[in-house]
């Protein structure tokens, strides 16, 4: 394996590790074994091999979220924080799609996810998951990165700088500030940290646009 697949499977390892976190709720969803993985995890131990994050920010997010899930993927405050951020019925302190943040009028399936889905038609990606759910999900736009970095790598620095890094950060800072769980809060630090991280070690630069939310 050359240092290029190296890369691209530490980024897949990213993608598909974090993901299953901001899409599925712990109790009804089908992310059981990696909530149970990482309730197991010896966090510092862990952090030293997470990728593309500097080791005290991933031990102490690490931490956090193992800490969260010391009462069980069945506890009610965790369940009750993931409907609280990602599902509703109230509104969500930090909505997970990037059209929110970057469309004028702070819509869900605005221009960015028209234009991610135009992206992915264009390279001919097609998706998995329903057409209800917006592309430009944090949790689905984490799968399709890991997804890139193994299948269509030649696009993954484009992907990154036109579509997801735009507004990660801004979405990841104010989870962070919303959760009100421990798990969640890490959870948002340890992906931002990460994406920053893979764009640093890839050296792209992203030109952010105005947030509006």
């Amino acid at each position: 394996m050359n240092d290029n697949d190296t890369m691209m499977e530490a980024v897949a390892f990213v993608g598909e590790t974090l993901a299953p976190f901001f899409l599925q709720d712990p109790r009804t969803g089908d992310a059981g074994p990696s909530f149970q993985v990482l309730s197991a995890l010896d966090a510092p131990i862990a952090a030293a091999e997470w990728p593309f994050v500097d080791e005290v920010v991933a031990r102490d997010t690490l931490c956090l979220m193992v800490e969260g899930l010391s009462a069980g993927v069945d506890d009610d405050a965790l369940v009750w924080e993931y409907r609280r951020l990602f599902v509703g019925p109230a509104a969500k302190p930090a909505p997970p799609w990037g059209s929110v943040y970057t469309d004028r009028e702070c819509v869900v399936f605005g221009a960015s996810t028209l234009a991610l889905r135009q992206w992915m038609r264009d390279q001919g990606i097609e998706r998995t998951t329903d057409d209800r759910t917006p592309e430009d999900h944090i949790g689905l736009m984490l799968a399709l990165m890991a997804w890139i970095a193994r299948n269509r790598p030649e696009v993954l620095d484009e992907y990154l700088r036109e579509h997801l890094l735009t507004w990660s950060s801004h979405f990841l800072d104010a989870l962070a500030a919303a959760s009100e769980h421990p798990f969640y809060e890490g959870l948002a630090r340890l992906t931002k940290a990460s994406l920053e991280g893979i764009r640093d070690e890839l050296g792209i630069d992203v030109v952010y646009p105005r947030f509006f939310q």
